[in-house]
């Protein structure tokens, strides 16, 4: 089976390098501008995020296909941390522990890690059980979704910041025997 992951389009709030989580924010102008100059590998059906950066962005990419919703795709709650950027935080000690940590901290009333990747790798493991009639699949989701999901079952050891994405690129792989085998990145 091959697997397209696709991260979404620009929001306001990625423009300003904030965290933005369940912030359920829409793409901005310049992230639809910049969804329109690529190019995205034909699928047979989409699954995708509930939140409208990543709907809005599947339905501009392929407008003719199917779009399945898996709720677990969801990003991460950053809790106290949502809506800020370094420059807001900066101050604040617990952030500089969490950067310390590399990010395996939990986030200050909001979602820790370890939950955060068993949520998404839950939710892949029931899509490709739910869509496995299908040769390929785009996921359109977000960019810790996509570290979750390609840390755990990439077949090659990857940590989670392995698989930064920028937003608009991702990955094309295949999938068989439990595994993702990475063919390569698009920026």
């Amino acid at each position: 089976m091959k697997l397209y992951f696709i991260r979404h389009a620009k929001t306001t709030g990625n423009s300003e390098h904030r965290y933005i989580g369940k912030t359920d924010e829409p793409l901005c102008q310049t992230g639809i501008e910049e969804l329109l100059k690529r190019n995205y590998p034909d699928t047979d059906i989409v699954a995708a995020s509930p939140m409208k950066r990543c709907v809005e962005t599947a339905k501009i990419i392929y407008p003719k296909k199917e779009i399945r919703i898996y709720s677990g795709f969801r990003e991460c709650d950053f809790g106290d941390f949502e809506g800020k950027n370094y420059s807001d935080l900066g101050s604040n000690a617990y952030y500089q522990k969490w950067i310390d940590s590399m990010g395996t901290l939990p986030f200050p009333n909001g979602e820790d890690h370890a939950g955060f990747v068993n949520r998404c790798c839950e939710e892949f493991l029931k899509s490709v059980s739910e869509l496995s009639e299908y040769k390929s699949i785009a996921y359109v989701v977000h960019g810790g979704t996509i570290m979750a999901v390609l840390e755990r079952f990439s077949s090659e050891k990857r940590s989670f910041y392995d698989s930064q994405v920028k937003n608009c690129g991702g990955y094309s792989c295949e999938y068989k025997h439990g595994k993702i085998f990475v063919i390569e990145e698009f920026l």
